[in-house]
């Protein structure tokens, strides 16, 4: 980013109000680096099927016929 006049990098940030001491400006700078460059986005990666807790949670067995054979199946 450089300005188009004299070739000189323009400024990151401005002060509109107010009048910040150089150690304020210091932590406003800081806080600013520390910022992620892009949001994050909520549907990033997901988490494999294997490690999924849902997994761990499975319907209640019925009496009736083939219960012994539903108790031993997945999901």
């Amino acid at each position: 980013m450089t300005d188009a006049v004299d070739g000189a990098p323009a400024p990151l940030f401005t002060v509109t109000r107010g009048a910040p001491s150089p150690a304020e400006l210091a932590a406003l700078a800081v806080v600013l680096a520390r910022r992620p460059a892009a949001p994050v986005s909520g549907g990033g990666a997901t988490r494999p099927e294997w490690s999924a807790k849902s997994r761990l949670v499975r319907a209640a067995v019925r009496p009736g016929p083939g219960a012994w054979r539903a108790s031993a199946l997945p999901g």
